[in-house]
Protein backbone atom coordinates (compact mmCIF):
# COMPACT_ATOMS: atom_id res chain seq x y z
CA UNK A 1 0.00 0.00 0.00
CA UNK A 2 1.50 3.27 -1.39
CA UNK A 3 0.69 6.61 1.43
CA UNK A 4 0.98 9.79 0.77
CA UNK A 5 1.55 11.91 4.10
CA UNK A 6 0.69 15.37 4.13
CA UNK A 7 -0.25 18.01 7.00
CA UNK A 8 -0.54 21.23 7.65
CA UNK A 9 -2.38 22.71 4.62
CA UNK A 10 -4.06 25.95 6.43
CA UNK A 11 -6.47 26.25 3.50
CA UNK A 12 -7.04 30.24 3.96
CA UNK A 13 -4.07 31.13 5.49
CA UNK A 14 -2.81 34.77 4.84
CA UNK A 15 0.92 35.62 3.72
CA UNK A 16 1.42 39.21 5.03
CA UNK A 17 -2.24 39.69 4.65
CA UNK A 18 -2.00 38.41 1.18
CA UNK A 19 -4.28 35.65 0.03
CA UNK A 20 -2.91 32.26 -0.87
CA UNK A 21 -5.86 30.28 -1.81
CA UNK A 22 -4.61 30.36 -5.67
CA UNK A 23 -1.46 29.36 -4.63
CA UNK A 24 -2.90 26.47 -2.43
CA UNK A 25 -4.84 25.23 -5.38
CA UNK A 26 -1.67 25.20 -8.01
CA UNK A 27 -0.19 22.95 -5.23
CA UNK A 28 -3.42 20.66 -4.44
CA UNK A 29 -3.71 19.73 -8.47
CA UNK A 30 -0.10 18.95 -8.54
CA UNK A 31 -0.53 17.04 -5.14
CA UNK A 32 -3.38 14.91 -7.44
CA UNK A 33 -0.89 14.88 -10.43
CA UNK A 34 1.86 13.06 -8.08
CA UNK A 35 -0.71 10.89 -6.36
CA UNK A 36 -2.01 9.48 -10.20
CA UNK A 37 1.84 9.19 -11.54
CA UNK A 38 3.15 7.29 -7.84
CA UNK A 39 0.31 5.49 -7.97
CA UNK A 40 -0.87 6.22 -4.08
CA UNK A 41 -3.78 4.56 -2.16
CA UNK A 42 -4.08 6.67 0.31
CA UNK A 43 -3.64 10.68 0.99
CA UNK A 44 -3.47 11.24 4.77
CA UNK A 45 -3.52 15.14 6.10
CA UNK A 46 -2.63 15.13 9.46
CA UNK A 47 -4.61 18.07 10.94
CA UNK A 48 -5.13 21.72 10.23
CA UNK A 49 -6.85 21.60 7.22
CA UNK A 50 -8.29 25.07 7.40
CA UNK A 51 -6.45 27.89 8.60
CA UNK A 52 -9.46 29.30 10.85
CA UNK A 53 -11.96 27.46 13.21
CA UNK A 54 -14.42 29.62 11.13
CA UNK A 55 -13.49 28.88 7.45
CA UNK A 56 -14.58 31.09 4.63
CA UNK A 57 -16.70 29.90 1.82
CA UNK A 58 -13.73 30.04 -0.38
CA UNK A 59 -11.65 27.93 1.66
CA UNK A 60 -14.65 25.07 2.00
CA UNK A 61 -14.81 25.55 -2.39
CA UNK A 62 -11.08 25.35 -2.52
CA UNK A 63 -10.99 21.85 -0.11
CA UNK A 64 -13.96 20.49 -2.15
CA UNK A 65 -12.10 20.71 -5.11
CA UNK A 66 -9.34 19.38 -3.89
CA UNK A 67 -10.45 16.60 -2.71
CA UNK A 68 -12.83 15.63 -5.52
CA UNK A 69 -9.22 16.20 -7.47
CA UNK A 70 -7.56 13.36 -4.94
CA UNK A 71 -10.49 11.05 -5.26
CA UNK A 72 -10.72 11.08 -9.07
CA UNK A 73 -7.25 9.01 -8.90
CA UNK A 74 -8.36 6.45 -7.55
CA UNK A 75 -6.97 7.20 -3.57
CA UNK A 76 -9.01 7.19 -0.39
CA UNK A 77 -8.36 10.07 1.29
CA UNK A 78 -8.12 10.07 5.59
CA UNK A 79 -8.08 14.12 6.86
CA UNK A 80 -7.70 14.60 11.06
CA UNK A 81 -8.05 18.01 12.60
CA UNK A 82 -5.70 20.59 14.26
CA UNK A 83 -5.33 23.22 16.50
CA UNK A 84 -6.77 25.58 13.96
CA UNK A 85 -9.84 23.60 12.69
CA UNK A 86 -12.87 23.32 14.65
CA UNK A 87 -13.09 19.87 15.14
CA UNK A 88 -16.63 19.87 14.75
CA UNK A 89 -16.84 22.20 11.20
CA UNK A 90 -14.44 20.05 9.84
CA UNK A 91 -15.75 16.75 11.25
CA UNK A 92 -19.83 17.64 9.89
CA UNK A 93 -21.15 14.89 7.86
CA UNK A 94 -17.66 12.70 7.87
CA UNK A 95 -20.01 9.49 8.24
CA UNK A 96 -21.73 10.98 4.31
CA UNK A 97 -18.52 11.82 3.24
CA UNK A 98 -16.41 8.47 4.15
CA UNK A 99 -19.36 6.73 1.85
CA UNK A 100 -17.71 8.79 -1.04
CA UNK A 101 -13.95 7.91 0.66
CA UNK A 102 -12.84 10.60 2.39
CA UNK A 103 -12.32 10.02 5.91
CA UNK A 104 -12.58 13.04 8.70
CA UNK A 105 -11.12 11.92 11.98
CA UNK A 106 -11.76 14.55 14.83
CA UNK A 107 -13.79 12.77 17.53
CA UNK A 108 -11.69 12.40 20.20
CA UNK A 109 -14.34 9.43 21.52
CA UNK A 110 -13.68 7.33 18.41
CA UNK A 111 -9.64 7.93 18.04
CA UNK A 112 -9.75 4.03 18.26
CA UNK A 113 -12.17 3.18 15.72
CA UNK A 114 -9.83 3.04 12.46
CA UNK A 115 -10.59 3.28 9.02
CA UNK A 116 -9.54 -0.03 7.76
CA UNK A 117 -8.37 -0.25 3.79
CA UNK A 118 -6.92 -3.72 2.39
CA UNK A 119 -4.47 -4.66 0.40
CA UNK A 120 -3.33 -7.77 -0.82
CA UNK A 121 -0.96 -8.57 2.40
CA UNK A 122 -4.54 -7.72 4.27
CA UNK A 123 -5.91 -4.95 6.20
CA UNK A 124 -4.06 -1.80 7.49
CA UNK A 125 -6.09 0.70 9.94
CA UNK A 126 -5.45 3.92 9.89
CA UNK A 127 -6.41 5.89 12.98
CA UNK A 128 -7.13 9.69 13.98
CA UNK A 129 -6.36 11.37 16.85
CA UNK A 130 -7.35 15.03 16.42
CA UNK A 131 -5.31 18.03 18.40
CA UNK A 132 -6.08 17.24 21.95
CA UNK A 133 -6.07 20.19 24.18
CA UNK A 134 -6.21 18.62 27.45
CA UNK A 135 -7.87 21.46 29.71
CA UNK A 136 -10.78 20.73 26.80
CA UNK A 137 -10.65 16.54 27.10
CA UNK A 138 -10.03 15.84 30.80
CA UNK A 139 -13.59 16.29 32.19
CA UNK A 140 -14.56 13.69 29.68
CA UNK A 141 -12.26 11.31 31.74
CA UNK A 142 -12.53 11.88 34.78
CA UNK A 143 -10.74 8.73 36.03
CA UNK A 144 -7.70 9.72 34.01
CA UNK A 145 -4.89 12.81 34.45
CA UNK A 146 -4.81 14.73 31.46
CA UNK A 147 -2.65 18.14 32.55
CA UNK A 148 -0.02 17.82 29.23
CA UNK A 149 -0.32 16.54 25.86
CA UNK A 150 2.49 14.08 26.94
CA UNK A 151 -0.31 12.38 29.24
CA UNK A 152 -3.01 13.29 26.41
CA UNK A 153 -1.33 11.55 23.87
CA UNK A 154 -0.04 8.60 26.18
CA UNK A 155 -3.94 8.19 26.63
CA UNK A 156 -4.93 8.38 23.19
CA UNK A 157 -2.11 5.78 21.96
CA UNK A 158 -2.98 3.51 24.88
CA UNK A 159 -6.52 3.26 23.75
CA UNK A 160 -4.84 2.65 19.93
CA UNK A 161 -2.58 -0.17 21.31
CA UNK A 162 -5.68 -1.51 22.57
CA UNK A 163 -7.97 -2.19 19.64
CA UNK A 164 -4.76 -2.96 17.73
CA UNK A 165 -3.94 -5.79 19.81
CA UNK A 166 -7.49 -7.18 19.44
CA UNK A 167 -7.69 -6.33 15.91
CA UNK A 168 -4.17 -7.17 14.24
CA UNK A 169 -2.42 -6.09 11.12
CA UNK A 170 -0.22 -3.39 10.26
CA UNK A 171 -1.44 0.59 11.11
CA UNK A 172 -0.90 3.87 10.68
CA UNK A 173 -1.46 6.63 12.98
CA UNK A 174 -2.36 10.58 12.21
CA UNK A 175 -1.54 13.05 15.30
CA UNK A 176 -1.06 16.50 15.29
CA UNK A 177 1.73 17.49 17.91
CA UNK A 178 4.96 19.08 19.07
CA UNK A 179 6.89 15.24 18.70
CA UNK A 180 10.74 15.17 20.07
CA UNK A 181 13.18 12.61 20.13
CA UNK A 182 13.68 12.40 23.74
CA UNK A 183 13.02 10.06 26.54
CA UNK A 184 10.45 12.95 28.24
CA UNK A 185 9.29 16.19 27.41
CA UNK A 186 9.62 19.47 29.59
CA UNK A 187 6.04 20.75 29.92
CA UNK A 188 7.04 24.47 29.27
CA UNK A 189 7.81 26.62 27.04
CA UNK A 190 10.77 25.04 25.54
CA UNK A 191 10.89 25.22 21.72
CA UNK A 192 10.77 21.96 19.90
CA UNK A 193 13.73 21.41 16.80
CA UNK A 194 13.04 18.20 16.03
CA UNK A 195 15.93 16.25 13.98
CA UNK A 196 15.34 17.76 10.12
CA UNK A 197 15.53 15.74 7.25
CA UNK A 198 18.41 17.02 5.70
CA UNK A 199 17.03 20.67 6.49
CA UNK A 200 18.84 21.31 9.89
CA UNK A 201 16.37 23.60 12.42
CA UNK A 202 12.99 23.73 11.51
CA UNK A 203 10.19 26.60 12.33
CA UNK A 204 7.71 26.10 14.69
CA UNK A 205 4.02 26.34 13.62
CA UNK A 206 2.91 29.70 15.77
CA UNK A 207 1.60 28.95 19.32
CA UNK A 208 -2.70 29.91 19.45
CA UNK A 209 -3.25 28.57 23.11
CA UNK A 210 -2.89 30.29 26.24
CA UNK A 211 -0.60 28.13 27.67
CA UNK A 212 2.50 28.19 25.57
CA UNK A 213 3.94 24.79 24.21
CA UNK A 214 3.68 21.35 25.42
CA UNK A 215 5.95 18.45 23.99
CA UNK A 216 5.48 14.75 23.38
CA UNK A 217 8.54 12.74 23.74
CA UNK A 218 8.95 10.58 20.34
CA UNK A 219 8.60 7.15 23.21
CA UNK A 220 4.39 7.21 23.38
CA UNK A 221 3.79 6.93 19.76
CA UNK A 222 5.71 3.13 20.07
CA UNK A 223 3.56 0.93 18.11
CA UNK A 224 1.85 1.72 14.90
CA UNK A 225 4.06 0.66 11.15
CA UNK A 226 3.92 4.25 10.64
CA UNK A 227 2.95 7.75 12.45
CA UNK A 228 2.26 10.74 10.18
CA UNK A 229 2.92 13.70 12.67
CA UNK A 230 1.21 17.50 11.49
CA UNK A 231 2.51 20.74 13.50
CA UNK A 232 5.80 21.53 12.20
CA UNK A 233 6.02 23.67 9.02
CA UNK A 234 8.98 22.02 8.00
CA UNK A 235 9.14 18.38 7.07
CA UNK A 236 11.18 16.73 9.76
CA UNK A 237 12.32 12.02 10.71
CA UNK A 238 12.04 11.50 14.18
CA UNK A 239 12.46 8.28 13.33
CA UNK A 240 12.56 5.96 10.19
CA UNK A 241 8.44 5.58 10.79
CA UNK A 242 7.63 9.25 12.90
CA UNK A 243 7.48 11.89 10.66
CA UNK A 244 6.59 15.38 9.77
CA UNK A 245 5.71 16.06 6.00
CA UNK A 246 5.42 20.19 6.98
CA UNK A 247 3.03 22.81 5.06
CA UNK A 248 2.39 22.57 1.19
CA UNK A 249 3.73 26.42 1.31
CA UNK A 250 5.69 28.62 2.88
CA UNK A 251 4.18 30.98 5.50
CA UNK A 252 6.95 33.10 6.83
CA UNK A 253 10.10 34.04 5.68
CA UNK A 254 12.18 31.77 7.85
CA UNK A 255 10.67 29.09 5.55
CA UNK A 256 11.98 29.87 2.55
CA UNK A 257 14.59 27.54 1.99
CA UNK A 258 12.83 24.50 2.91
CA UNK A 259 11.61 22.30 0.42
CA UNK A 260 7.69 21.72 -0.15
CA UNK A 261 6.34 18.38 -0.49
CA UNK A 262 4.88 15.01 1.49
CA UNK A 263 6.56 11.46 2.26
CA UNK A 264 5.84 8.69 -0.03
CA UNK A 265 5.18 5.97 2.42
CA UNK A 266 5.15 2.37 1.43
CA UNK A 267 4.13 -0.71 3.33
CA UNK A 268 4.30 -4.58 2.81
CA UNK A 269 3.38 -7.39 4.10
CA UNK A 270 6.01 -6.75 7.42
CA UNK A 271 5.12 -3.30 8.15
CA UNK A 272 7.01 0.00 7.02
CA UNK A 273 9.00 -0.48 3.93
CA UNK A 274 10.29 2.46 2.11
CA UNK A 275 10.03 6.28 2.56
CA UNK A 276 10.90 8.99 -0.04
CA UNK A 277 10.17 12.27 -0.68
CA UNK A 278 7.77 14.19 -3.20
CA UNK A 279 8.28 17.55 -4.19
CA UNK A 280 5.80 19.94 -4.73
CA UNK A 281 6.30 23.29 -6.96
CA UNK A 282 6.47 26.65 -4.97
CA UNK A 283 3.83 28.81 -6.61
CA UNK A 284 6.22 32.20 -5.94
CA UNK A 285 9.24 31.83 -4.04
CA UNK A 286 10.79 33.75 -1.36
CA UNK A 287 13.47 36.00 -0.82
CA UNK A 288 15.22 38.42 1.59
CA UNK A 289 17.22 41.05 -0.57
CA UNK A 290 19.57 43.28 1.82
CA UNK A 291 21.00 46.84 0.73
CA UNK A 292 20.27 50.29 1.01
CA UNK A 293 17.47 51.70 -0.34
CA UNK A 294 19.12 53.05 -3.92
CA UNK A 295 21.13 49.78 -4.31
CA UNK A 296 18.10 47.39 -3.83
CA UNK A 297 15.86 49.43 -6.46
CA UNK A 298 18.94 49.60 -8.87
CA UNK A 299 21.17 46.49 -8.36
CA UNK A 300 20.15 44.48 -11.92
CA UNK A 301 21.31 41.59 -10.16
CA UNK A 302 17.87 41.53 -8.11
CA UNK A 303 15.87 41.59 -11.40
CA UNK A 304 15.02 37.86 -11.07
CA UNK A 305 13.52 38.30 -7.97
CA UNK A 306 11.22 40.53 -8.71
CA UNK A 307 8.44 38.24 -9.17
CA UNK A 308 9.19 36.63 -5.83
CA UNK A 309 7.36 37.35 -2.41
CA UNK A 310 9.89 39.89 -1.31
CA UNK A 311 11.24 40.99 2.63
CA UNK A 312 13.49 43.80 2.11
CA UNK A 313 16.46 44.50 4.70
CA UNK A 314 17.56 48.13 4.10
CA UNK A 315 20.19 49.55 5.36
CA UNK A 316 20.77 53.15 4.89
CA UNK A 317 21.68 55.40 7.79
CA UNK A 318 18.28 57.34 8.13
CA UNK A 319 15.40 55.45 7.35
CA UNK A 320 14.13 56.26 4.10
CA UNK A 321 10.91 58.34 3.33
CA UNK A 322 8.03 55.85 1.61
CA UNK A 323 10.70 53.04 1.01
CA UNK A 324 7.71 50.48 1.15
CA UNK A 325 6.38 52.31 -1.79
CA UNK A 326 8.94 52.87 -3.73
CA UNK A 327 10.47 48.98 -3.24
CA UNK A 328 7.00 47.97 -4.75
CA UNK A 329 7.39 49.77 -8.13
CA UNK A 330 10.01 47.57 -8.96
CA UNK A 331 8.84 44.20 -6.79
CA UNK A 332 4.96 44.05 -6.94
CA UNK A 333 4.80 41.24 -4.08
CA UNK A 334 7.88 42.85 -1.21
CA UNK A 335 5.46 42.20 1.51
CA UNK A 336 7.61 42.92 4.44
CA UNK A 337 10.33 45.87 5.62
CA UNK A 338 13.44 46.21 7.78
CA UNK A 339 14.88 49.08 8.76
CA UNK A 340 18.86 47.59 9.80
CA UNK A 341 21.06 50.30 9.25
CA UNK A 342 24.63 49.02 8.78
CA UNK A 343 26.00 51.14 11.23
CA UNK A 344 24.14 51.42 14.51
CA UNK A 345 25.01 54.38 16.82
CA UNK A 346 26.48 53.62 20.45
CA UNK A 347 24.07 56.06 22.05
CA UNK A 348 26.48 55.25 25.83
CA UNK A 349 26.09 54.56 29.45
CA UNK A 350 24.66 58.14 29.84
CA UNK A 351 20.74 59.46 30.27
CA UNK A 352 19.14 61.67 28.45
CA UNK A 353 19.34 64.23 30.91
CA UNK A 354 23.18 63.95 31.01
CA UNK A 355 23.36 64.39 27.39
CA UNK A 356 21.48 67.44 27.77
CA UNK A 357 23.39 69.18 30.43
CA UNK A 358 25.45 72.49 29.19
CA UNK A 359 24.50 72.28 26.10
CA UNK A 360 22.61 74.90 23.60
CA UNK A 361 19.57 74.34 21.35
CA UNK A 362 21.78 74.47 18.61
CA UNK A 363 23.96 71.44 19.86
CA UNK A 364 20.54 69.46 21.29
CA UNK A 365 18.76 69.30 18.23
CA UNK A 366 22.03 68.13 16.61
CA UNK A 367 22.68 65.72 18.76
CA UNK A 368 18.81 64.72 18.94
CA UNK A 369 19.28 64.08 15.08
CA UNK A 370 22.77 61.97 15.03
CA UNK A 371 21.29 59.91 17.77
CA UNK A 372 17.55 58.63 15.52
CA UNK A 373 19.79 58.66 12.33
CA UNK A 374 22.17 56.24 13.93
CA UNK A 375 25.16 58.79 14.09
CA UNK A 376 24.58 60.76 10.99
CA UNK A 377 24.12 64.42 12.13
CA UNK A 378 21.85 66.80 10.02
CA UNK A 379 22.94 68.09 6.77
CA UNK A 380 24.35 71.84 6.04
CA UNK A 381 20.52 72.88 4.98
CA UNK A 382 19.50 71.32 7.84
CA UNK A 383 21.35 72.94 10.09
CA UNK A 384 21.16 76.72 8.87
CA UNK A 385 16.99 75.54 9.09
CA UNK A 386 17.34 74.83 12.57
CA UNK A 387 19.24 77.93 13.11
CA UNK A 388 16.88 80.40 11.40
CA UNK A 389 14.18 78.85 13.77
CA UNK A 390 15.82 79.08 16.90
CA UNK A 391 16.60 82.31 15.80
CA UNK A 392 13.17 83.38 15.33
CA UNK A 393 12.10 81.69 18.61
CA UNK A 394 14.52 83.84 20.53
CA UNK A 395 13.33 87.18 18.48
CA UNK A 396 9.69 86.08 18.84
CA UNK A 397 10.46 85.75 23.02
CA UNK A 398 12.39 88.94 23.11
CA UNK A 399 9.17 91.08 21.84
CA UNK A 400 6.85 89.38 24.57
Amino acid sequence: MKILHTSDWHIGRTFHTHPTLEHFEIVATAMAEAVREQGVDVVVVAGDVFDSAVPSAEAYDVLSRTLRALRQTGATVILSSGNHDSATRLGFQAEWASEAGVHVLTRHDRLDVPVTLDDEAGPVHFYGIPYLEPSLIRHHYPDETLRSHQQALAFAMGRIRDDLAVRGGRSVVLSHCFAVNVASAPLLPVLPVPPAADEGTTDVERDITSGGLDLVPLAVFDGPDYVALGHIHSRAALSERVRYSGAPLHYSFSEGSRVRGGWLVELDAAGLASTSWIDFPVPRPLREITGTLGDLLDDPALARFEDHWIKAIVTDQARPLDGMRKLQQRFAHCVALEYRPSVVNDAGLQTYAERLTQKTDQQIVSGFVEFVRNGSGPSEFETRLVSETLGAVDAGLALQ
